[in-house]
């Protein structure tokens, strides 16, 4: 798992960067194919607007009706012999010719701009009074620049000014984007979709083997804890074999209670394991009443009296709450108080235990204090702490026994009397836990 796992993400990486550079290099290139398509779309449209407006028709001036026309100047007769698309056409009539054409070449909805110059432009730049601006001009324009040549054989051929159709799509990007934006869409939409789900796919393995690591240890740590009690039993089968022991009823009835306490013991370890499986899938049913949680405080303390001796430990009770009933199942609510004071005297420093035990009313709540001056724990300890399973390693997962149940219980049970519990620490300055029930009504 520890040499699978690293390849798995490096895989998916690569996969996922490889997905996302190939879609950004067809979004570019589909870009850049659009871009084209338009350019050549608007030339196409100009151009039949271009030569729609020199078609020679009837309803269009005529030289014919000229003749017998009396010209007062020379500039008149230039006028009305070379006559130019502005006097056959309103600007109105041109923007019709223009948008039916964009109209014929996918372009319905591209906005345009149009002029009639005669010979004026400058490059880009249009010196005509004739740039009708249907919209507002902008960078990244497309401009197309035609002549108006009228077809041959036409009454205006060589008669006709110079004159040059302009046609300007503005905003061509935005053109470009708004035709590609469902493929951008999509793309982001199942990238992202491959994006959550290799990061669940991430998660699930890391709970894989968070599961993994959690499951060694907890057999290793049961392995332990039922083979010291297994051991004895057996030293004290093998000690009442002895004819010594059993011709001496006092050291007979000695190893008899060893085997009896360290049966407890195992039953005790098992109840556990069970109790914590039972309240993980809410099956136990508590047996609730009205409790004096003082009671219960001052019934743990007598009973933690004698490991608290060997740790060479003092406690101290500051039972300031006036009110200090509760609704709760005694059972529960007395291994909650043994669980977290056997952990104060479990997890001390070497130079002696010292427990504090303070309660208190507020809000209508009763709440407890558990402070030690033990070891402490790290932010990380301190923040996975109620995890099932977890303990705290401090070089040798057996120094210090248990299941990694007893606060996953000790939640549990808080929880299922409608109470909180906090935790605070830090490293070699102890800690406290602080345990809050609602009073009883």
């Amino acid at each position: 798992m520890k040499k699978i796992f690293p390849a798995i993400a490096v895989m998916i990486t690569l996969s996922l960067l490889g997905l996302i550079y190939f879609q950004f290099v067809w979004l570019t290139s589909a870009h850049k194919t659009k871009e084209k398509q338009l350019k050549e779309n608007i030339f196409l449209a100009t151009s039949e607007a271009a030569e729609r407006l020199m078609e020679d028709k009837s309803n269009l001036f005529n030289l014919d009706k000229a003749k017998g026309h009396t010209f007062t100047n020379d500039k008149m007769k230039l006028e009305v012999l070379r006559p130019s698309v502005m006097q056959r056409f309103t600007k109105d009539e041109i923007g019709a010719i223009i948008r039916k054409s964009m109209h014929m070449h996918m372009l319905e909805d591209v906005p345009f701009e149009f002029a009639v110059s005669d010979n004026s432009i400058v490059g880009d730049q249009i010196q005509s009074d004739n740039f009708f601006k249907y919209f507002i001009d902008s960078a990244h324009n497309t401009n197309v620049a035609l002549p108006l040549l009228p077809p041959p054989g036409s009454s205006f051929e060589n008669l006709a000014k110079e004159e040059f159709l302009v046609v300007i799509v503005p905003h061509q990007n935005q053109i470009v984007f708004k035709e590609i934006l469902w493929f951008i869409l999509g793309s982001i939409l199942f990238t992202l979709i491959i994006i959550t789900a290799f990061f669940l796919t991430i998660r699930a393995l890391l709970r894989q083997k968070k599961l993994s690591e959690i499951k060694s240890d907890f057999i290793n740590n049961m392995t332990h804890e039922f083979k010291t009690p297994l051991a004895t039993i057996s030293l004290a089968v093998d000690a009442l074999k002895n004819e010594k022991v059993v011709a001496n009823p006092e050291k007979s009835g000695y190893f008899i209670d060893i085997i009896k306490e360290e049966n407890k013991r195992m039953n005790k370890q098992v109840e556990t394991i069970l109790q914590a499986a039972l309240l993980d899938r809410r099956e136990v049913q508590l047996n609730l009443k009205i409790t004096s949680f003082h009671q219960l405080i001052n019934n743990a303390v007598k009973n933690i009296s004698l490991p608290l001796q060997e740790k060479n430990g003092t406690i101290e009770l500051h039972l300031d709450a006036q009110t200090d009933m509760i609704m709760a199942d005694e059972l529960h609510i007395a291994n909650i108080i043994a669980n977290l004071l056997d952990n104060a005297i479990k997890y001390s420093k070497s130079e002696g235990v010292k427990i504090v035990v303070s309660t208190k009313n507020a809000n209508k709540r009763f709440i407890l204090y558990i402070k030690d001056n033990g070891i402490g724990m790290s932010k990380e300890t301190l923040s996975r702490i109620f995890e099932k399973f977890y303990r705290a390693h401090t070089g040798n997962i057996h120094n210090v026994k248990g299941f990694g149940l007893g606060l996953s219980y000790v939640k549990s049970v808080v929880e299922a009397h409608q109470g909180t519990i906090k935790p605070e620490s830090s490293l070699g300055s102890g800690s406290t836990f602080i345990i809050s029930f609602p009073l009883a009504t």
